[in-house]
């Protein structure tokens, strides 16, 4: 991991922010991207080693676009992409209003594609990098109450599936992380009764991504599946 460039999209969520502090002392150097600037900032501070932090909306194509200008600007390459930024809404079906649908279709869907667009044409470049989308479980899964944010996850999966058939020849992987419940930020404004103790730590979450970016170059870990048993699905 020495010396690899690292853009962390949703930097200063749970999983984001967890997986930061995984990796800042392996000596990678970090882009952390997020809306916030300050906790941006925050975040950077306690990090060792070289840190870009770069105030994003992903939903912006633009500001995606200034997002990788200045990564390339500051360190020359992008060697691996995480995209950990998400929203949800979950209600039922008949009450998801319009709004809801386009958030969620927004940041879920379209963020990820274009944060994974722009990164693999700089990939491309060098025939080499590891993209990493998280998904969670209801991109694979359905569930009661979730019509729309599967909606927009099972996307991110058809696309970057697509994409991987595409970019493979160029030494460009994909690996898509299903963690089921993931107790982060995530469910702070969710009108929904859960179990937070149950849920996975976002350092769980964060430790399967670390395993996947610093497997042996041959080896591909195309689909990680890690659910609490308190809710599994087969």
């Amino acid at each position: 991991m020495q010396d690899k460039v690292v853009v962390i999209v949703g930097a200063t969520g749970g999983i984001g922010s967890a997986l930061t502090h995984k990796l800042a002392p392996t000596g990678v150097r970090l882009v952390l991207a997020a809306r916030d600037a300050a906790r941006l900032t925050t975040l950077a501070t306690d990090l060792p080693g070289e840190v870009l932090t770069v105030p994003t909306d992903i939903t912006d194509p633009q500001q995606v676009d200034i997002l990788i200008e200045k990564t390339i600007a500051k360190f020359g390459q992008i060697d691996i992409l995480v995209n950990a930024a998400g929203i949800g809404i979950l209600k039922p079906y008949n009450s998801l209003e319009p709004t809801d649908l386009d958030k969620m279709l927004d940041v879920n869907l379209k963020g990820s594609f274009y944060t994974t667009q722009a990164a693999a044409e700089e990939m491309q470049k060098r025939k080499s990098g590891h993209i990493c989308n998280v998904v969670g479980i209801l991109g694979k899964h359905s569930m009661g109450m979730a019509a729309a944010y599967s909606a927009s996850k099972f996307g991110v999966v058809g696309f970057s599936k697509c994409m991987a058939e595409e970019l493979k020849r160029f030494g460009i992987k994909f690996t898509l992380f299903y963690f089921g419940g993931v107790d982060s930020p995530f469910w702070d404004n969710v009108n929904l009764k859960v179990d937070r103790k149950k849920m996975l730590s976002p350092e769980t979450a964060a430790n399967a991504i670390f395993f996947a970016l610093s497997a042996e170059p041959q080896a591909v870990p195309m689909e990680i599946n890690i659910q609490p048993d308190s809710h599994l699905f087969f």
